[in-house]
């Protein structure tokens, strides 16, 4: 039986966008012979309307500068700006309603009750640049309407962040993977710091039981919990409060499918496809059955008697980043995962090459200076081998040779 909520959000969006005869929506739904709502389903919605790619965004923009064509209000009713990170292309603007971002601040509220967050006890800290990015901003916003004490930590290096986390008493933490890594590895033996919960996003790495493992160490012992979302289409899940390492959609907020790649039909549970989303509660900047490129492994669970979408593993990858080495499928988190098992380890970068019009990857490492460097390339090219199935070149380079990160990582050179 349909979710009467959803369907009904779709049939409002549809209306809404079928009032646009000029926007890159309208041409999407009438293309699929969609001109009304009056039979309208979720099934002949997804079966009718074409997919939105990325770089179609990118070219409407590009064509009804400075926002595109897809919004449906005046524009004095658009009050929030936030840009995409642009690391899979440009860079582009994003406005929002009111409406629309306290939707998103909803969304946010929900993750901090399941991420059992509460008021009364908990301080939150936030980690990131408060630039023009989606980045945490949502949150941050949705923390401050449900009267928690909010703590930013923009512009600040991360000496100045750990002093801060430590004088204001903060327990939870708001960071990407990469920097919560990098953060708690300055942390001081001794340390009066209080932060008990880590909710990361931003990147992969969340739901990786070693990253999860080598973060909670680092920071006492603090649970961490995975989340992702994006700016084109706010936030999108929250982690499962039975398994760590799966992420569940949350309900009633996008039109969700996951599809094969090559025939773009709904996978089985159980099989891995394109996550695709289509923003119920955005309408004032919406986008139909949008190719987000997150790479998930289907799974269903049930909430308040409801099947709810849920991804094991969380996001697998970006489809964007998965290279075919030698007829095997490489993730940029199926090395993490290795790497971080190596406390000697302090940064890396995994270099893609072609020689003979095929693809080869190899591996630099920086590397604690005190560290057997002959026993420690062994034992990783050994364990990149039998997880991989491939012989990784593997190098050691002086520390400091590579950049940090205080947002998302750049790892892989391509």
């Amino acid at each position: 039986m349909e979710n009467d909520d959803e369907l009904n959000s779709l049939k409002e969006l549809i209306s809404k966008q079928l009032k646009f005869p000029k926007s890159l929506n309208y041409k999407k739904l009438t293309k699929g012979g969609i001109n009304s709502t009056r039979d309208i389903t979720k099934e002949s919605f997804i079966k009718d309307c074409p997919f939105t790619l990325k770089s179609e965004i990118t070219q409407d923009h590009l064509e009804s500068p400075p926002f595109g064509s897809n919004l449906t209000c005046n524009i004095n009713s658009y009050t929030k700006l936030t840009k995409t990170s642009g690391t899979t292309g440009n860079s582009i603007s994003w406005i929002d309603t009111n409406d629309d971002w306290n939707s998103m601040l909803d969304a946010w509220s929900i993750i901090f009750d399941r991420a059992n967050i509460e008021r009364t006890k908990d301080r939150l800290f936030f980690a990131f640049s408060f630039g023009p990015f989606l980045g945490f901003w949502t949150a941050y916003e949705a923390a401050t309407k449900l009267s928690f004490m909010t703590i930013p930590g923009g512009g600040m290096s991360s000496k100045a962040r750990l002093n801060l986390l430590e004088d204001s008493g903060a327990t939870v933490l708001f960071s990407t993977p990469t920097y919560a890594l990098r953060l708690g590895k300055l942390i001081k033996q001794n340390n009066s710091i209080k932060i008990n919960k880590i909710i990361v996003a931003g990147e992969g790495g969340g739901s990786v039981p070693e990253i999860r493992k080598k973060i909670s160490n680092l920071w006492n012992g603090a649970e961490v919990i995975d989340h992702h979302g994006m700016t084109e289409v706010g936030p999108v899940t929250f982690q499962d409060d039975y398994n760590p390492t799966r992420l569940t959609m949350l309900p009633g907020f996008h039109i969700a499918e996951v599809i094969d790649l090559k025939t773009h039909c709904e996978v089985n549970i159980g099989e891995t496809g394109e996550l695709v989303l289509t923003t119920i509660k955005r309408p004032g900047n919406a986008l139909l059955r949008f190719k987000t490129g997150d790479l998930v492994k289907k799974g269903i669970r049930e909430i308040n008697g409801k099947k709810v979408l849920s991804f094991d593993g969380g996001i697998i990858s970006r489809i964007d980043d998965m290279h075919v080495i030698r007829g095997v499928n490489v993730y940029p988190s199926s090395i993490d995962s290795i790497i971080q098992r190596y406390e000697e380890i302090i940064e890396y970068r995994v270099k893609i090459i072609t020689k003979d019009s095929m693809k080869e990857i190899k591996l630099d490492a920086e590397i604690d200076e005190s560290s057997n460097s002959a026993n420690l390339k062994m034992r990783l090219s050994d364990e990149l081998h039998s997880i991989l199935n491939l012989r990784i070149p593997v190098s050691f380079v002086p520390t400091g040779t590579f950049e940090r990160f205080d947002f998302k990582s750049r790892r892989w050179i391509v």
